[in-house]
């Protein structure tokens, strides 16, 4: 099995300071701080996960894992078997 590792966008900063938006949240409330943001994400999915934040792009992202299957090898008939 391999493991795939995805990013999911789940805040962006608010300027000036650090001030951020949850992406899924339709109140577009804005939160006063990191730690807030990160509360307030945990609080609305239920769930802990890890985050990576991009601070040149002003984004929040959770980082979700996946275990994909290796595709079957593939089977040749050269000999009409």
């Amino acid at each position: 099995m391999e493991k795939i590792e995805k990013n999911i966008l789940m805040a962006k900063r608010v300027p000036p300071g650090d001030k951020w938006i949850l992406v899924d949240d339709p109140t577009n409330k804005v939160h006063l701080s990191l730690t807030e943001t990160l509360e307030a994400y945990f609080q609305m999915t239920k769930k802990p996960c890890h985050f990576r934040l991009a601070p040149l792009n002003g984004e929040l992202y959770s980082i979700t894992t996946e275990e994909v299957a290796p595709p079957p090898p593939k089977k040749f008939n050269i000999y009409g078997e």
